[in-house]
């Protein structure tokens, strides 16, 4: 449980214009390996915990969504932060990328 609450409190302190890859928050909760975990996360507690689900983005620094409907709200989503998001999803970690001090 102790994972997930910090997943939570991460992923909720992303602030508007930036991202955050599931691996770094995976890292930064204390399971460098859990990516899947923030997944699992993402997927069942967004709702719940109104987390900026559209502000995690995958390590090649892409929106990670097959399905075009959620693809699209994302890109949407991280665009009306300021956030440029080229046709093919990708994002630039090196400009966009939060990086919390801890």
């Amino acid at each position: 449980m102790k994972f997930t609450d910090e997943a939570l409190r991460i992923i909720k302190s992303i602030p508007k214009g930036k991202v955050m890859t599931y691996g770094q928050i995976a890292g930064l909760a204390g399971s460098p390996r859990g990516a899947r975990q923030v997944v699992r996360v993402l997927h069942s507690l967004s709702k719940k915990h109104q987390l900026p689900w559209h502000r995690v983005i995958n390590a090649k620094g892409e929106i990670g969504f097959k399905d075009e409907e959620m693809f699209a709200v994302q890109k949407m989503s991280l665009e009306s932060e300021g956030i440029a998001v080229t046709s093919d999803g990708k994002i630039d970690l090196t400009k966009y990328r939060h990086s919390p001090k801890h």
